[in-house]
């Protein structure tokens, strides 16, 4: 049984950075994973991904501000954000896709851990 552990959230001011980690307990073989957020009342929108070869990929309300990475020791994903924005405020989710596809659609997703909060005051 996968389960993926978020951790890292919290509150930050406005230009500030956090580090969310995506721990996956359990034996998990994945093509990509990611980290989705949901603001409230808004639908659940991708924001960031790294495939098994490293590729990355990134929304462009955040590339150049936010990086993806890996610790395949470890099981942990991670997703460093800087220059924090208010809208950056969401629940922060990672997710584990077994099969390669498109990385922006959750409904392509096999694994999801409970979610973060992050918040970004102005």
């Amino acid at each position: 049984q996968v389960q993926l552990v978020e951790s890292g959230g919290g509150l930050v001011q406005a230009g500030g950075s956090l580090r969310l980690s995506c721990a996956a307990s359990g034996r998990i073989s994945t093509a990509l994973m990611a980290w989705f957020r949901q603001a409230p009342g808004k639908d659940r929108v991708s924001v960031a991904a790294i495939s098994n070869n490293d590729a990355t990929f990134y929304a462009d309300s955040v590339k150049g501000r936010f990086t993806i990475s890996r610790d395949l020791a470890k099981n942990t994903w991670y997703l460093q954000m800087n220059s924090l924005k208010a809208e950056d405020t969401a629940v922060y989710y990672c997710a584990g896709k077994i099969f390669s596809g498109s990385w922006t659609e959750p409904l392509g997703y096999d694994y999801w851990g409970q979610g973060t909060q992050v918040t970004v005051s102005s």
